[in-house]
């Protein structure tokens, strides 16, 4: 990127933060409620998990931890294997290797990106414990046939719905149908706390169990008496305060990111060489990022061409089957993740986008396409 021309400058995304966080977040100061304890933390849990329709919620400071404590809680370790997409972010698959488990990668969907549940199946062996499913850039995994081959050979799932708040699959809300889920709250999620995370779970014993290995493992009713190994994995009441208020307006949030979607649909929707995520009829998604594909030749080129007006863009995640520590795996051929990952471009997707920077996104874009 060159030097910024701040006047000109479309970031990949900003959040949306208003007077209401800063309202909250004065009161965490005035109060001297900073840390772990306050209002906000137990709030924040209950609005989140009325807005997901789920039973308990548990807040953390990051969705990395929220994955750990969800392979911890259901008692993935050593000797087990978790399938999981290998075109993600990595923390998703960082979460398997942190309870000494084996990770088994699988194939994306071409149309939705997502893992592909014809490609689960395939991988299950009698070492599999678990299926992580990542709802990715904002679009739910078909989590019908998932669930059902879970059932069918006894396996956890595991939601990860980092990128997918509000995201709906069938009507319902993604991050309500495995056995523990998750989500991530960083400052470029559609709810974002700064850092932080959530793990969400309809069982009473799970959600004690991740309440106690987030706040050390300490026992209930007897302070300073930890009978188990824990973690500080808790969130702040600051960060907490933060995610009420967004939570508060999370359907204004979503509502701007459908507009947002709906511009770039119809500008880029016809453009020779442009291939959008395609919605499913089943689902509804959130656009966290709204993503495209290009031939792999010109994705960089254009990438530079975008920065150089100004455009800030993210590629796609590289397959995580192909990282060095992962290295016993990257000669397995996962060819539609690893054709989206050298194709796709990420564009500017924030809530604080005007109709006409995505406008003139989409004419730069249409620009460098066409002139070649």
């Amino acid at each position: 990127m060159p030097e910024i021309d701040r006047d000109r400058f479309i970031p990949v995304y900003r959040p949306l933060i208003g007077a209401r966080e800063r309202r909250y977040v004065d009161e965490c100061l005035k109060t001297g409620w900073i840390s772990s304890r306050g209002r906000f933390v137990e709030e924040f849990e209950k609005s989140f998990a009325e807005f997901l329709g789920a039973n308990h919620t548990i807040a953390v400071c990051n969705g990395t931890v929220a994955l750990h404590l969800a392979m911890l809680a259901l008692g993935i370790g050593r000797g087990d294997e978790v399938i999981v997409p290998t075109l993600t972010y990595v923390s998703s698959v960082n979460a398997v290797k942190y309870v000494d488990a084996t990770p088994v990668f699988a194939d994306s969907h071409p149309e939705y990106w997502g893992i592909d549940p014809a490609r689960i199946e395939e991988n299950i062996t009698p070492k599999t414990k678990a299926i992580v499913t990542v709802h990715l850039y904002g679009h739910p995994c078909d989590m019908d046939p998932i669930m059902e081959i879970a059932k069918q050979h006894d396996l956890f799932v595991i939601e990860d719905a980092a990128e997918a708040h509000g995201a709906e699959y069938k009507g319902r809300r993604a991050g309500n149908f495995g056995k523990v889920n998750t989500f991530s709250f960083y400052g470029n999620k559609i709810i974002t706390t700064g850092e932080g995370g959530m793990v969400v779970t309809d069982s009473d014993s799970l959600s004690k169990l991740c309440r106690r290995l987030r706040g050390q493992g300490v026992v209930a009713e007897n302070t300073y008496w930890h009978d188990i190994l824990g973690y500080n994995y808790r969130m702040s009441n600051v960060a907490a305060a933060i995610g009420l208020a967004q939570l508060e307006r999370v359907n204004e949030t979503l509502a701007r990111k459908r507009t947002i979607a709906e511009v770039y649909i119809g500008e880029l929707g016809s453009v020779d060489g442009v291939v959008l995520q395609a919605e499913a009829p089943w689902a509804r998604n959130v656009y966290w990022m709204f993503s495209i594909l290009v031939s792999q030749k010109q994705r960089e080129p254009l990438r530079l061409y975008l920065a150089q007006e100004m455009v800030e863009t993210r590629p796609f995640f590289s397959p995580v089957h192909m990282m060095p520590m992962y290295s016993e795996h990257e000669n397995r051929n996962l060819p539609v993740a690893q054709d989206l990952a050298v194709r796709g471009i990420n564009l500017p997707s924030g809530p604080t986008l005007t109709d006409a920077e995505v406008r003139r996104v989409c004419h730069l874009v249409r620009q460098y396409l066409t002139r070649r």
